[in-house]
């Protein structure tokens, strides 16, 4: 074997030497070549492909919940619209079928002051387009998705494209345009466009915006339909006037119920405990100021001289350093002290809440209950973010009175109608003792009882749990509002359950003791010889004096209030003569029976 090994040392190449080193180069090569093959593959999806494949993730997920979806983006966006405008709004929403089967085409049709041919592209057909998104403001509307989505719904399922007729100008003829969008790019692509003159009925007001999408879908009723969300909107909104037909054939009118406008809101600059470390350096690259000082005071709200001091000082800078020279330790030093730093409470005139009086408007007009409470909260901060919290209560006449409270959620005055049990609203309603304002409650549960439960978070960031803003996320601010909201409601019910069960009882003693007067003054007259007519009169006017509870009305601060009074809305509590509305003593723990809900 030594001599074998000592010939190949020696003598002439072997065949096989080099054999090993050229196969490890062409596997090399072989790895190299499909590297770069995967890498050529490789590109930058946009937002379009990319919410195209995974539509679900924007409320898309099913032919009921994709209708409900696309009306809800239609609404939100006519809404705002006439709002920012000084509009009161007049809305059409219109479900026709198609020749298709499940395929159904929307039309939302709004009174305001119409889109601007130049902006149409970008509103309906190109995702992240819009006005809102870097606005420290409460709007409903804020990511540039949702009508776009709704139009890449429809021809994805249907293959049709989006019309849309648009009248920004009284005088002047409306523009109709046909396009879809094109999901490679991100951008609208135009099929046809021309003048549209015909639309004397649909713009009575001299402007407005028609929009029409055909799309995959089925209309079913439920709490998780169009007609309970355009029933919820016409709640949160009582300014606005909904007409709903049905693909049935049915049209439900909701009515305006007040003419005063929401109140304008005003965009303020981010407050320092709601900007990520992140945000400050990227703020800090775009900032046209050039010292820190400018920086803090133009970008920032709530930012004093003093406070300026503190956080500069924290990087061993001054007000006067410059922005450019500085650096990332310099920023997380700052930002670290942004944090620990006590800044004033951000301004609240970017909120708009719905106010009682009208929360109490919109529940009566829709609801059919007897008694009606309603709480706005003082604003709050939650991660630097303004937000307030309202909350109503409907109780008592036509709602059953055997079934569990149902539960409305609104954000920003927007319906929330799926993913109930998920949001931080309906797990305030479950952690209120109920029991303790006269109520049955089931532990962990919802009050039993003919009530309905009104929530609304309105901030310039509602903590939604998923990009369809379906759900509120808990956060321990916002919960401890909702529930004192609700407690405070929960107050008022008590009150009236109390005095109501009273007028009550004394309303019974006052019927026994006038159907034993005659016999008594029958006797009474025979041992005294007194006119019996006269014992009548008598015991009659004892028996109202000591059962008078039974005839007074009283006010939510326990005032005595004339009959004319009822029925008229005060601050926060709202008495109506609805009948059919379920007897309850103070033992009683369940309701008797009750008619079923009012349907419109």
């Amino acid at each position: 074997m030594l001599g074998v090994y000592a010939d190949r040392a020696d003598g002439p190449a072997q065949p096989w030497e080099g054999a090993l080193p050229r196969m490890a180069k062409k596997k090399a090569n072989a790895r190299r070549s499909d590297a770069e093959r995967m890498a050529s593959q490789h590109r930058q999806a946009n937002i379009s492909e990319y919410f195209d494949r995974n539509i679900a993730q924007l409320g898309f997920n099913s032919k009921q919940k994709a209708l409900v979806t696309a009306v809800k983006e239609g609404v939100d966006n006519a809404l705002d619209a006439c709002e920012e405008f000084g509009i009161l709004p007049n809305l059409l929403v219109q479900t026709i079928p198609m020749a298709d089967q499940d395929v159904l085409k929307l039309i939302i049709r709004d009174n305001g002051p119409g889109i601007p041919r130049k902006s149409i592209d970008g509103v309906f057909a190109q995702l992240l387009y819009g006005s809102k998104f870097h606005r420290v403001q409460q709007t409903r509307g804020q990511q540039g998705i949702g009508i776009s989505a709704a139009g890449m719904y429809g021809l994805k399922t249907t293959g049709q494209p989006v019309r849309v007729v648009s009248k920004p100008q009284p005088k002047k003829p409306a523009f109709e345009v046909i396009l879809k969008i094109d999901v490679e790019r991100n951008c609208a692509e135009i099929l046809e466009e021309r003048e549209f003159t015909d639309t004397k009925d649909w713009f009575p007001d001299g402007t407005g915006v028609h929009i029409e999408i055909p799309m995959k879908a089925v209309h079913k009723k439920g709490r998780q339909s169009v007609d309970a969300y355009l029933e919820q909107t016409a709640i949160a909104n009582p300014h606005a006037e909904i007409e709903w037909r049905a693909p049935s054939g049915e049209v439900f009118l909701f009515e305006r119920s007040s003419d005063e406008l929401p109140p304008a809101t005003k965009e303020i600059d981010p407050h320092p405990h709601g900007v990520e470390l992140g945000d400050l350096e990227r703020m800090l690259k775009k900032t046209p100021e050039k010292k820190l000082g400018g920086f803090f005071n133009k970008e920032f709200s709530r930012f004093s001289p003093s406070k300026v001091k503190t956080v500069t000082a924290a990087a061993k800078l001054t007000p006067q350093s410059w922005v450019a020279s500085v650096e990332h330790p310099a920023i997380v030093k700052m930002h670290d002290e942004m944090l620990g730093t006590k800044f004033m409470a951000p301004s609240t005139d970017c909120l708009a809440p719905i106010d009682a009086k009208n929360l109490l408007r919109g529940l009566s007009k829709e609801i059919g209950a007897e008694f009606f409470a309603a709480e706005t909260r003082s604003p709050s901060v939650w991660g630097g973010s303004p937000f307030l919290v309202e909350a109503a209560i409907a109780y008592g006449g036509k709602l059953p009175g055997d079934e569990q409270a149902v539960v409305y959620r609104f954000a920003n005055r927007v319906p929330l109608i799926y993913q109930q049990s998920g949001c931080a609203c309906f797990r305030a309603v479950q952690e209120v003792a109920w029991k303790g304002y006269g109520l049955s409650q089931p532990r962990g549960s919802l009050p039993v009882g003919p009530l309905v439960i009104l929530l609304h978070v309105a901030s310039t960031s509602v903590p939604f749990t998923n990009p369809a803003k379906e759900a509120v996320a808990e956060h321990e601010e916002i919960a401890k509002e909702m529930k004192l909201a609700l407690q405070k409601c929960g107050q008022h019910l008590k009150r009236y359950l109390s005095r109501r069960n009273r007028m009550r009882r004394e309303s019974e003693r006052r019927d026994v003791f006038h159907r034993y007067i005659g016999e008594i003054a029958a006797n009474l007259s025979a041992i005294t010889g007194e006119v019996r007519e006269d014992l009548v009169s008598s015991l009659t006017a004892t028996a109202q004096r000591h059962t008078e509870a039974a005839d007074i009305e009283l006010d939510d601060e326990g005032n005595v209030i004339e009959p004319v009074a009822r029925g008229k809305v005060d601050s926060n509590v709202l008495i109506l003569d609805n009948a059919s509305a379920p007897q309850v003593s103070e033992d009683d723990t369940l309701f008797g029976t009750a008619t079923s809900r009012r349907s419109r």
